[in-house]
């Protein structure tokens, strides 16, 4: 008997997987990510500004990444979901409708955009997954989430592709005036009125991720109430109202489960090491292209090649996830990491794309195996608290990075006037990336052995 549970042939015969899936490609591919810089900077903003802008998006995010998750834990993945959806309108939507007349509205308007941004962010992370992996483990085979994860990621990449092409032409006011020329039409087309054209588009992918979201049900998990779960905690009264105290005990619980358990201990440090090396290097693509000598003309295509390589590295992710040792996937990534960092550093014309699409791919496995490894050792109870740290860590990691290689350059530059010299600056101080990765990979390594590294039983 299989009491109501889906075989394993099949996971994604169970709706709340797909509406998961669905929920990720509208809640993540957004138009405007191709002209992000730009956009903030066509309204009217400066680049200090949009500086300040992107710092507070990211101190929302920090602030608060795990009491969301805890939040999600008590209220349920559903609300937590269908709030991050809600906000995510209201994101997108005050920026696309705002006046460019008053410079002081506008940056007002763009500060409560990050700030929604930041919490529809933190209320996502963490609830997304945890409700497809119970639904899983209430009605599948929880062996199959990497099968998921794999499905979840190509249709991602496919969502980012179609972004990423299409969002960049909708920005441009002379490829839109050419295309209706094709039809006799001549609309007029000014960057005041396209610049707003990817933001339409993104608000109707956040609609349509808050109807998804209305359809998610919270799946019922083995655990009853009163009775201890996997990690000796007793479930919640779901007939109790939940309080405030009650998220800050799952909170501690949580955070303690993780310090008190090594492997999770382990895969969160060495994925936050990944993840912020990577994604700060993601952050400098655009300049790292200028300097390999490649046409700013293909950086949208560029952005769909690197996502293409997420409709193939999933499924060689998984097949190692379920096959391999969780140490063969950690050196596979430290191997792509350094080997794509080092090659990055030279600067070859032309071809040092190659090394940063090996870069990049490194980024893909981080993060599926990371998914697929802690969700596995982690009870529903506090499965979003437990992602949520993990996204805080991922965010403290990107955050400090971005700080110090901002020092790093502002040391540099001092005396640099001219546009060739801070491309000079860019290139010599490239290095950092590997020589950091290196260090932290050895100093983790050094605290997995000592530390984290089950020891044999006598």
């Amino acid at each position: 008997m299989h009491s109501g549970k889906v075989t394993m042939e099949s996971p994604l015969k169970i709706k709340n997987i797909r509406l998961f899936i669905l929920f990720k490609v509208l809640f993540n591919s957004r138009f405007y990510y191709p002209v992000f810089t730009i956009l903030f900077l066509d309204f009217g903003l400066s680049v200090a500004q949009f500086s300040i802008l992107n710092a507070v998006w990211a101190a929302t995010i920090v602030l608060l990444e795990v009491p969301s998750g805890a939040l999600a834990d008590i209220l349920g993945r559903r609300r937590l979901l269908v709030a991050a959806t809600t906000i995510m309108m209201f994101e997108i939507g005050v920026i696309a409708f705002v006046p460019t007349h008053n410079p002081t509205l506008v940056f007002w308007v763009f500060l409560f955009n990050r700030i929604c941004s930041g919490l529809a962010e933190a209320a996502a992370s963490g609830a997304d997954e945890a409700i497809a992996y119970d639904s899983l483990v209430a009605q599948g085979d929880p062996d199959q989430w990497g099968r998921v994860l794999e499905v979840m990621m190509r249709f991602q990449s496919i969502g980012f592709i179609i972004a990423m092409s299409t969002g960049a032409a909708m920005y441009d006011p002379r490829l839109l005036e050419s295309l209706f020329s094709i039809f006799g039409a001549s609309p007029g087309f000014t960057q005041e009125t396209t610049m707003r054209i990817p933001l339409y588009a993104t608000l109707v992918l956040a609609v349509l991720a808050w109807l998804t979201t209305l359809q998610l049900k919270d799946p019922q998990v083995p655990s009853q109430k009163g009775q201890p779960d996997r990690t000796g905690q007793v479930a919640p009264d779901s007939h109790k109202p939940p309080s405030l105290a009650q998220a800050f005990r799952l909170t501690w619980h949580a955070g303690l489960w993780i310090c008190r358990t090594p492997f999770a201990l382990a895969v969160i440090l060495f994925g936050m090491m990944f993840d912020g090396v990577v994604r700060m290097v993601i952050t400098l693509s655009s300049q790292y292209y200028r300097m390999v000598q490649l046409p700013e003309s293909v950086f949208g295509l560029l952005g769909s090649m690197v996502a293409i390589l997420g409709l193939i590295i999933p499924k060689i992710a998984k097949s190692i996830a379920e096959n391999r040792s969780p140490a063969f996937g950690l050196w596979l990534t430290a191997a792509l990491t350094a080997t794509g960092l080092s090659g990055m550093s030279f600067f070859w014309p032309y071809i040092g794309l190659f090394p940063a699409l090996v870069t990049f791919g490194a980024m893909y496995f981080t993060g599926f195996f990371v998914s697929y490894h802690i969700n596995r050792i982690t009870s529903s109870e506090q499965r979003a608290t437990v992602l949520s740290f993990k996204g805080l860590a991922y965010n403290i990691s990107y955050g400090l990075l971005g700080v110090m290689y901002a020092l790093l350059l502002k040391a540099m530059k001092d005396g640099v006037q001219t546009i060739e010299m801070e491309n000079m600056v860019f290139m010599d101080t490239f290095w950092s990336f590997p020589a950091l990765f290196g260090i932290w990979f050895l100093c983790l390594l050094v605290v997995y052995f000592l530390f984290l590294k089950p020891r044999p039983s006598i």
